[in-house]
């Protein structure tokens, strides 16, 4: 606008107004906002970026309103246009925060838009990983966000319950199965009849042929195997359920390739139709030489299909059923190359259009030694297991911290706090990295951690336990005497918090909001050690009371988008 106004005055000839974007400093000396516009405007006005700057600021101070929001604007060389946002429109902010409560932070820039989100997607009749850790959690909390900015989300966990691994494990049960220890213990049992399948077929290879005729008996839908099958897939839905539970994890769907099956043949057919896919050796491929990419393969020589094929059908599927603007696949850094063909070619099959599909990939989970987490024997450490450790340890912290505690309220306390390390532990590092499984940290109340986080609001809930006159209501113009450099930090922090939010959708990374939580909280801790609550005179310590609810309201609110929950007491 003071662009235009400037134009129109000839105070600034008339060019192209490029995009201008708006940053926050690093350095507080630096204000609460920056722009370089400035910069990029001296060969289209003719003037230095000091000068545009100068008459930009004179054109943005007279604006209506310009004076409640900033407390001044000042040029910085070689041209930075700098804005100090006004204290007293920064205290405002606290009553916004206490209105909105829960709602804080969100927006409806989402109404009328859906987006799909891929995740965690185990494989059936086998048991969730800390492999699938990353996975689940992630999507879980871009699911949160995208929801607490109006869009429409569908949960999608797509399972791996179909393919040839089922005719092994259906032979299996019939010559080895024990019922009644499946329904006890359904994942464990069946990951044992799975590797004693192939323990007998390394002795006699005739089992690999007996399997086939099992998974081609299933795929004709015969009674008896299918029934397995079905019953196979509910076990373990039933186990997996268990551990999402734990992790406060939801779907709106869990369909899995054996949904898709059925549309496969289609798939090929339209593919070879539209030329984009041929034979080769037998087998059907689709080639992505001139997008400089490998073939896909989408059927074998033996007429089976692929997780590919079935990968294109859902795709098809998605965006059919529910039209959306984006559908995420929230899958490890490996698959990267395959993501980029399936794209590729869902784009020259003509399945997507507008929508867009975004891999969101993530790195490993290692050991505190750098190496990929796993037990003493080389195998892949347990989701169940690593949610059990995280427990039994936060158990201990609480038992040395708090030992008078009830014991319901203890195992309630263990379970939030280790749950919360667990998932903070990944949420808090950008998700490209590999993470790794240090339990100290992890677990820490002083460092970067949930723990830490979940403490600081404990801690404010326990001063306001303290005042008794907590009910008394507090007049808008209390705010204006928070005039401390300590206020003034915190209240800077606070109102951005929706951008904080917003910028995680853009580009899915949930990190941003722990990054922030973690220096907010650090920003009251520095308040608290050196500014007087409690013992303040009355007007005061009713600003400061308020101010310190808005800090738990807003921990609050970005820890509940991780999927972490907080505590009144700890």
């Amino acid at each position: 606008k003071a662009i235009e106004e400037a134009q129109q005055e000839k105070i600034l000839p008339y060019f192209d107004i490029p995009e201008i974007q708006l940053e926050h400093p690093r350095k507080e000396n630096f204000g609460d906002y920056a722009s370089s516009v400035a910069l990029h405007l001296d060969k289209p006005t003719g003037k230095t970026p000091q000068k545009v700057g100068n008459i930009l600021v004179e054109k943005i101070l007279g604006f209506k309103d310009a004076k409640k929001y900033f407390a001044k604007i000042e040029v910085a060389a070689p041209g930075f246009i700098n804005f100090y946002l006004a204290p007293e429109w920064l205290a405002s902010q606290i009553q916004i925060i206490l209105k909105e409560k829960d709602e804080f932070g969100g927006s409806k820039m989402g109404k009328g838009k859906t987006i799909v989100i891929d995740y965690s997607a185990p494989n059936i009749a086998k048991p969730l990983s800390v492999a699938h850790l990353r996975s689940t959690i992630i999507g879980q909390a871009l699911c949160n966000i995208y929801k607490f900015l109006g869009y429409r989300v569908i949960r999608d966990n797509h399972l791996g319950d179909w393919g040839t691994q089922f005719g092994k494990l259906i032979y299996a049960y019939k010559k080895w199965g024990n019922k009644k220890k499946i329904e006890k213990n359904p994942v464990d049992e069946l990951v044992k009849l799975y590797v004693k399948f192939h323990q007998e077929a390394k002795r006699n290879p005739e089992l690999d042929e007996l399997a086939r005729q099992e998974t081609k008996e299933l795929q004709n839908k015969e009674k008896e195997n299918y029934k397995l099958w079905k019953w196979f897939r509910e076990k373990s839905l039933k186990d997996f359920n268990k551990i999402y539970k734990i992790l406060n994890v939801k779907f709106d769907y869990v369909l899995g390739e054996s949904f898709y099956h059925p549309m496969l043949s289609d798939i090929i057919k339209d593919a070879l139709e539209k030329k984009i896919a041929r034979r080769s050796e037998g087998a059907i491929i689709i080639p992505l030489d001139e997008y400089n990419l490998p073939p896909l393969l989408i059927q074998k020589s033996d007429e089976a299909y692929l997780y590919t094929t079935t990968d294109i059908a859902t795709i098809a599927y998605r965006v059919k059923k529910f039209k959306p603007r984006k559908i995420l696949y929230v899958v490890a850094n490996q698959q990267a190359l395959y993501f980029e063909q399936l794209f590729q070619i869902a784009k020259i099959l003509g399945l997507v259009n507008k929508e867009e599909l975004v891999h969101v990939k993530f790195g490993m989970v290692l050991g505190k030694d750098k190496k990929k987490l796993a037990t003493r024997e080389g195998r892949a450490v347990s989701l169940k297991s690593a949610l059990q450790e995280a427990i039994k340890r936060a158990r201990k912290v609480i038992e040395e911290k708090n030992p008078k505690l009830k014991v319901k309220e203890k195992e309630k306390i263990a379970r939030v706090v280790g749950v919360g390390a667990l998932k903070y532990n990944d949420l808090s590092q950008t998700r490209l990295v590999d993470i790794t499984f240090d339990w100290d940290k992890m677990l820490s109340l002083e460092g970067d951690s949930a723990p830490y986080l979940q403490y600081i609001y404990t801690r404010i809930q326990g001063i306001k336990r303290k005042v008794k006159s907590q009910k008394s209501k507090v007049k808008s113009q209390d705010f204006k005497l928070l005039n401390t450099k300590e206020e003034i930090n915190l209240l800077r922090k606070l109102y951005i918090f929706p951008e904080v939010v917003e910028r995680c959708a853009e580009d899915f990374m949930p990190h941003h909001i722990a990054n922030f939580l973690f220096s907010l909280a650090q920003d009251f801790n520095i308040f608290y050690d050196r500014i007087p609550v409690l013992k303040a005179e009355v007007k005061l310590r009713r600003a400061r009371l308020m101010l310190i609810e808005v800090v738990a309201q807003v921990i609050k609110n970005g820890l509940n988008l991780l999927g972490i929950e907080v505590l009144g007491r700890m």
